[in-house]
């Protein structure tokens, strides 16, 4: 009978079946959604780990069956791409790749789908330039992370892995190193983010099944009147929530499966996910199919104990009994003696009862927020009189019936909480994963680094990146290794070969380069030879061991430039000595924080030729007028070789386990933010269509629609209002007790605090005015009608 009640009741049956069914359905979606997460991760380490090319294990000798590889990653407009050049070392069967029948030939190229349509499109002139392979194969699914990720397999000659670090394999998807647990604090900081975005949805699909609750309650009576008894009533009761919320679940369902349909077009922080991989944990979607019909018939039974039904009439009219707020206080001190006796120890237990025991605190701590929350609006609203007639129109409403108001901001109240505390934990846990990167971006902002097969390669490359467009400057250098005769003997050094201290550096550069290297001011011309006096204790430097063991070299010193594969002079050994008119100077800063140590030379001094494993080293300043710039810059350095390394400098980095925690909170914060201002705007039309008839009675007593429309805002706000500043202060204490579970310093970060609470009152705004148009259309004289 409760089931045909909510499909069978006319048009009011089918309008309250349908709020519900949306409210419930919305909420469902995003369950459904948050408990594919797991299988979505798992779906992308497991492709990520099969094709990895890494080797992290003994080093693969070349052989018929073993492929050259080397990584040639860049980017495009701040999306990366994922490169692999390929070459097989003999004619036997070499390892092919997930996602590839045969590798690529010379000249050939394998690109993901989203790859290829990036080349076809226009605007793409420069990535087309840099990767002028031709397309032979497109990647399948099975060795791609994401649908819209950017990667290639290009076929190389032998002279491409010239410049550049390249190695052999064996097989695809070796075994990586093992990875490290994650930190306390960002394990912290996953909990919380589930809370606090999973917390809303269940509050607001608790709301839901209430919709229509009056109007059920009158129809209730009408049964007791024909002989109904309270347990009957009670049991339609349940039965028409549950059918409810089965529809909810149906329409949850289906808002899932075309959240499903439409994921792989997605792109989010260089992220996109398989339709595939967007499957529920199947034990997690079990829960959800079973929860939310039970918590459903559990919030409509807990509802009507306090509802006297009988056959006369509801008695829910008269006034009703003041809330107590002694209750209320048990559940976030509950939460507290939860969290309290964890202080400080959080960081070093791997106790999983601990992560519960969070987990729980934390939940009991944000629901006592939304408890205390209908009792906080009751005892404002009490004391309030007087006020302009939308303001006493307002008031009077919240002052009849304030129950219903605040369940419908109580989400809010639990989201802008929780995300208070969370942005105290955030701001802490960034500052312990963001370290400076001692980058000095006015002086450069991209380097690049080679090693080449010779001093010409180097040469090449430093003359390209200086004439690419958009260059206004460079510090290029070349960059080799040389070591003492005098100490320098076979034999000598722990491993049969030369000690780190016996070792240094030699860069060869023009003056303005090396200026920007070391302190030599302005007395600098071609054919001078510095070398760097010791440097302290904590100055960095390019070289192993302390920088003051490295400072041997001083004017008359003779190097070796040669050595063989163990680090032993060479039998044909290359010597040269350092000129007696060389000047001591002091190494400088380069612009990324770090100090080069030993012997600086200008270019006509000494053959390049003679040196042994030359690299080269550019860092480049590029015109910020010139978006492109560091395309040609990248296309410059592809021209010499695909295995260059390009790097653009940042002020600080992140840890990348705490960027990709930092996406998924966007991501989840905007579908909880989308999902609270669904949930308001559902229960304001809720709560309208239930006072239709009040509204047409006001509007033949000659009420205007402007006082309406602002009797409406102020019905909304006064309880968002109060619950943003039960929100800020529960949501302080939360964050302070979260800081001292893993020893952060406590810090308040108040512009995310008053940013919360402005969207806290834009959510208001925006309920109101997607409320007038039903609120014109319920204030007819056609109101009036009954029957």
């Amino acid at each position: 009978m409760g089931a045909r009640f909510a499909f069978a009741g006319g048009r009011e049956g089918w309008i309250r079946a349908v709020l519900t069914a949306v409210g419930v359905g919305l909420g469902a979606a995003l369950l459904l959604a948050a408990a594919s997460v797991p299988e979505v991760m798992a779906a992308r380490d497991a492709r990520g780990a099969e094709r990895s090319a890494s080797n992290y294990g003994p080093q693969v000798e070349a052989g018929p069956d073993t492929v050259r590889v080397g990584q040639a990653n860049t980017d495009f407009r701040d999306r990366p791409v994922t490169g692999l050049l390929v070459r097989p070392d003999g004619d036997g069967r070499p390892p092919v790749p997930p996602g590839l029948e045969k590798l690529p030939a010379t000249g050939e190229m394998a690109v993901s789908p989203a790859l290829r349509d990036l080349l076809e499109s226009p605007g793409s002139e420069l990535l087309r330039e840099r990767l002028d392979h031709r397309i032979t194969a497109v990647i399948g699914d099975e060795g791609l992370t994401g649908p819209q990720e950017l990667m290639y397999y290009a076929g190389a000659e032998e002279s491409d892995f010239a410049t550049g670090y390249s190695y052999h394999l064996d097989a695809f998807g070796n075994q990586g190193a093992a990875d490290d647990p994650m930190p306390p604090e960002l394990l912290l900081l996953v909990i919380i983010i589930c809370v606090v975005l999973l917390l809303p949805v269940m509050i607001f699909m608790g709301t839901a099944v209430r919709f229509g609750g009056e109007r059920r309650d009158r129809r209730l009576a009408a049964l007791r009147l024909v002989g109904a008894d309270g347990r009957m009533v009670r049991r339609i009761a349940a039965g028409e929530a549950m059918a409810g919320a089965l529809l909810g679940l149906a329409v949850g369902g289906g808002l899932f499966l075309l959240l499903r349909s439409s994921a792989e077009s997605l792109v989010m922080f260089n992220m996109s996910v398989f339709a595939a991989d967007l499957r529920p944990a199947p034990a997690l979607a079990a829960l959800i199919v079973v929860a939310v019909p039970v918590a459903a018939v559990a919030v409509t039974l807990l509802v009507l104990r306090g509802v006297v039904i009988e056959p006369l009439g509801v008695v829910r009219s008269a006034v009703p009994r003041r809330r107590r707020l002694w209750w209320r206080l048990v559940l976030p001190a509950l939460g507290l003696l939860l969290l309290l006796p964890l202080a400080g120890g959080f960081a070093s237990t791997t106790d999983a009862a601990a992560t519960f025991q969070v987990a729980a605190g934390t939940v009991f701590v944000l629901i006592g927020c939304a408890g205390l929350l209908p009792w906080l609006v009751e005892s404002v609203v009490h004391r309030m009189s007087g006020g302009p007639v939308p303001w006493q129109l307002a008031v009077r409403r919240l002052q009849l019936s304030s129950g219903t108001a605040a369940r419908a901001v109580s989400g809010i109240t639990v989201a802008v909480a929780g995300a208070v505390a969370l942005q105290m934990l955030f701001s802490a846990t960034q500052a312990e994963n963001t370290e400076a990167t001692g980058h000095d971006t006015s002086r450069a902002q991209m380097q690049v680094y080679a090693d080449a097969e010779d001093a010409g390669a180097a040469r090449e490359l430093t003359d390209r990146l200086g004439a690419a467009e958009g260059v206004t400057g460079t510090i290029g250098y070349i960059q080799a290794s040389a070591t003492s005769q005098e100490t320098g003997t076979a034999g000598s050094g722990e491993a049969g070969g030369y000690d780190a201290a016996q070792w240094t550096s030699i860069q060869v550069a023009d003056c303005a380069s090396l200026r920007e290297l070391i302190a030599i001011g302005s007395r600098c011309a071609d054919g001078d030879v510095f070398v760097t006096r010791p440097a302290g204790d904590d100055a960095p430097s390019a070289l192993p061991g302390p920088a003051e063991s490295q400072s041997w070299v001083r004017p008359g010193t003779t190097v070796d430039l040669r050595w063989d594969e163990e680090g032993m002079v060479a039998e044909d050994p290359v010597r040269w000595t350092v000129p007696d008119s060389a000047r001591e100077v002091d190494s400088r800063e380069d612009p990324l924080g770090g100090r080069q140590e030993g012997i600086f030379l200008t270019p006509s001094v000494l053959d390049t030729d003679m040196l042994q494993e030359p690299s080269a080293v550019a860092q480049i300043r590029v015109d910020p007028r010139n978006p492109d710039a560091p395309e040609h810059v990248r296309n410059a350095a592809a021209a010499v070789s695909p295995l260059v390394n390009v790097f653009t400098l940042h002020g600080s980095a992140e840890n990348s386990l705490f960027t990709t925690i930092k996406r998924g909170l966007f991501i989840g914060a905007t579908a909880t933010l989308v999902l609270i201002g669904a949930s308001m705007i559902l229960s304001t039309l809720e709560q309208l269509r239930e006072r239709r008839r009040l509204l047409s009675v006001l509007v033949a007593f000659g009420t205007r629609r402007s006082t309406m429309a602002w009797s409406v805002l102020g019905q909304t706000a006064l309880p968002v209002a109060l619950g943003l500043i039960l929100a800020a202060v529960g949501g302080l204490g939360l964050g302070a007790v979260l800081l001292a579970l893993v020893d952060l310093p406590l810090s308040v970060d108040w512009a995310s605090l008053a940013l919360l609470t402005g969207a806290g009152a834009a959510v208001v705004l925006g309920v109101t005015a997607l409320s007038m148009p039903p609120l014109w259309r319920m204030m007819r004289p056609e109101g009036l009608r009954t029957e």
